[in-house]
């Protein structure tokens, strides 16, 4: 299996953390050098290891922005 390679471009803030120190978060990443999209999952302190999460592009974070606006709370 190829490893994969990913760049944190710009880390948009932390949802929550665990005892353990993962910390669910959401970034703008480039995976294997593609154009960066929103993505949310857990990583380790150091962002060596992370859990499995979901990537967004732009109309899908908009699309969710709109959803989120739309509960009330």
């Amino acid at each position: 299996m190829s490893e994969i390679k990913y760049e944190i471009i710009k880390n948009i803030g932390m949802l929550s953390k665990s005892a353990s120190g993962w910390a669910k978060e959401v970034n703008l990443i480039s995976w294997n050098d593609r154009e960066a999209k929103y993505d949310i999952r857990e990583w380790s302190a150091d962002h060596e290891k992370m859990g499995k999460g979901v990537t967004l592009s732009m109309a899908e974070v908009m699309a969710l922005k709109e959803l989120l606006n739309g509960i009330e709370l």
